[in-house]
């Protein structure tokens, strides 16, 4: 993947995982713009990177979604990468009663919100010389953590859209990629001083290596071996997996 001269909109882009891609892909002379709900997030964020764009964008509403489509590809008609980042992860129980809000706020967020964002942007996509659709999953989606078992499960569903959509658009200008990160250092379940958790600065660094080749799934080295378990003994691989990280 070519990582520089891009226009790039990234969702989520005023924090954690978001803003560093942000940044990163604007030192490389891209376009950037971001998004995300947190205005103040998104200012602070601009500020300290002279050029780069920001849109406010709640991807749980879809009338939001498709104003702001419409919006970027009339002010940034060369738009032709896709980063859908934005999400969040709580702690549940999937062993007691459901809690709704979490459990809607939670899907809205991390899978439908992607989904309709790319269906709002495909065609512009299209007509791009080379264009390319990024979707932030997890290794939770291959191996889940049980204490999140409803972000898990939209991590996990966010890599099965991906394949599907990588096969439907085979034969266009679009390639569909997939950053599954492990557990790094932000604000999701306040990790930010997590000594367990990858330290976002090189996990930045490295996704940045490997999305200059063509892999289709970017990982970096703290990812694989989660990515590696799937199998027929996944199973007993996530009850041991589980048990090690309530353990501590």
């Amino acid at each position: 993947m070519q990582l520089s001269g891009n226009t790039i909109f990234i969702t989520g882009g005023g924090s954690g995982i978001g803003r560093g891609l942000a940044e990163a892909l604007h030192k490389q002379g891209n376009q950037v713009i971001i998004s995300g709900r947190r205005k103040s997030h998104l200012e602070a964020t601009v500020r300290a990177n002279p050029g780069m764009a920001s849109i406010e964008l709640d991807v749980t509403d879809p009338a939001n979604i498709a104003a702001v489509a419409r919006q970027l590809t009339n002010d940034f008609p060369k738009l032709n990468i896709l980063i859908n980042n934005a999400g969040i992860m709580q702690i549940d129980d999937a062993s007691g009663p459901v809690d709704e809000e979490l459990l809607v706020s939670t899907v809205a967020t991390n899978l439908l919100g992607p989904i309709r964002l790319t269906g709002a942007l495909i065609e512009h996509l299209k007509k791009q010389p080379e264009a390319t659709i990024i979707n932030v999953s997890s290794v939770l989606g291959f191996v889940p953590l049980a204490v999140t078992a409803v972000y898990s499960s939209t991590k996990a569903a966010i890599h099965s859209y991906s394949e599907s959509l990588r096969w439907r658009l085979k034969n266009t200008s679009v390639k569909v990629r997939e950053i599954a990160p492990p557990w790094v250092q932000t604000d999701l379940l306040n990790s930010n001083d997590e000594p367990r958790a990858m330290p976002l600065a090189p996990f930045i660094a490295e996704t940045m290596q490997v999305l200059a080749t063509d892999a289709n799934e970017v990982l970096v080295e703290n990812a694989k071996q989660l990515r590696a378990a799937v199998g027929p003994d996944n199973g007993a691989f996530s009850l041991q997996f589980n048990d090690i990280f309530v353990a501590g």
